[in-house]
């Protein structure tokens, strides 16, 4: 599967952005819904960090304390489409963000980026106080 991020951008402290993740397979058995997909990202100078994921279905999401209560992750998966809602951004939430997919995740692997295997491009976030 191919994942392209987008949706990325500058917003002040407190505000609001929208990210998409689109798949994209022409593996007829494994098509985006068969995906379980995940954001992370990566601040400069620092590791990269879970920030959500879905289930296939989107019948499970998951979320660190970080962000829980202000992002909201949702899937269509008509429109092959993942979207990550972020509210009451913060400057630490300056990073670059990323979508990965992969097939089998459970327990802890949602957490996991190793665990996923595609990823998209990055996609800049960029939060000013």
């Amino acid at each position: 599967v191919q994942l392209q991020a987008s949706g990325g951008g500058s917003v002040q402290a407190g505000g609001s952005l929208t990210l998409s993740c689109a798949g994209y397979t022409s593996d007829p058995e494994r098509t985006f819904d068969y995906w379980n997909v995940g954001w992370f990202r990566q601040a400069p100078g620092k590791e990269h960090d879970f920030v959500s994921a879905i289930s296939y279905s989107g019948k499970n999401t998951y979320y660190p304390d970080s962000v829980k209560g202000r992002f909201t992750i949702s899937r269509d998966n008509d429109k092959h489409t993942v979207s990550l809602r972020m509210n009451n951004l913060k400057p630490e939430d300056t990073a670059v963000y990323y979508c990965g997919a992969a097939l089998a995740l459970f327990g802890s692997k949602w957490y996991n980026r190793s665990e996923y295997d595609y990823w998209g491009q990055g996609t800049l976030v960029t939060v000013s106080s």
